[in-house]
């Protein structure tokens, strides 16, 4: 029998499944990465990295370990051999408390990235294989919502320019890259307008699962 495909989904918490709407989290059949193991099959093992409030590199003031290089390691070594390790974050790093641009951000999934293959040995292989998503943007209505001072200024404006700048990063590392905002039926859930939707949720899985094979290729 031949041996399962790892897939690590190492994100925030639209990784993890943070629903607005409740406050808790989506069930297993909502959640992208579990929606996509539906889609895969029994060939393939996915593995949940998700966690709220993560950033690409930031410390955050009010948070301890949120710093996504900080432990990308250790998971990626836990779950060895890895065959793809799926990054998706930058919705956090906007925040205007760490007064990071763009581009500071984008150097920060540079960083992360090269922390990544570093550990190559987690790796089927020893081969880093590696996927780069965009998170899909904010929309400017969060300022209006319960989150909206937690966020503070910017924030959409800021994520609306990462795709571009996080396709040059993914590029440089030959890394695989997907931008969420080319995904149909992407959406944000309006109860803060910076979570996904279930919908979202389930057309992110379906476009992952569409290129799957492409990805490991």
């Amino acid at each position: 029998m031949e041996e399962e495909k790892i897939i690590v989904c190492f994100g925030d918490s639209n990784t993890h499944g943070y629903n607005n709407k409740t406050g808790g989290r989506f069930d297993k059949n909502t959640r992208w990465p579990m929606v996509l193991q539906s889609l895969l099959g029994e060939e393939y093992l996915i593995r949940e990295e998700g966690l709220s409030g993560r950033t690409t590199v930031f410390d955050d003031p009010l948070h301890e370990s949120l710093s996504g290089v900080d432990v990308i390691r250790p998971i990626l070594l836990t779950h060895e051999p890895v065959s793809l390790l799926i990054i998706m974050l930058g919705t956090n790093d906007v925040k205007e408390r760490f007064s990071a641009t763009p581009e500071n951000i984008s150097r920060g999934l540079d960083r992360l990235i090269k922390k990544a293959q570093d550990a190559e040995e987690a790796f089927f292989k020893s081969k880093p294989n590696i996927l780069v998503i965009a998170p899909y943007p904010i929309d400017d209505e969060y300022r209006d919502t319960a989150i909206g001072n937690d966020m503070g200024e910017g924030c959409a404006e800021k994520s609306r320019k990462l795709p571009e700048l996080y396709k040059a990063i993914a590029e440089q590392n030959h890394c695989h890259f997907l931008s969420a905002t080319e995904i149909p039926g992407m959406e944000n859930y309006p109860y803060d307008y910076m979570h996904l939707s279930p919908k979202a949720h389930r057309a992110l899985a379906e476009a992952l699962a569409e290129r799957m094979k492409d990805y490991l290729s």
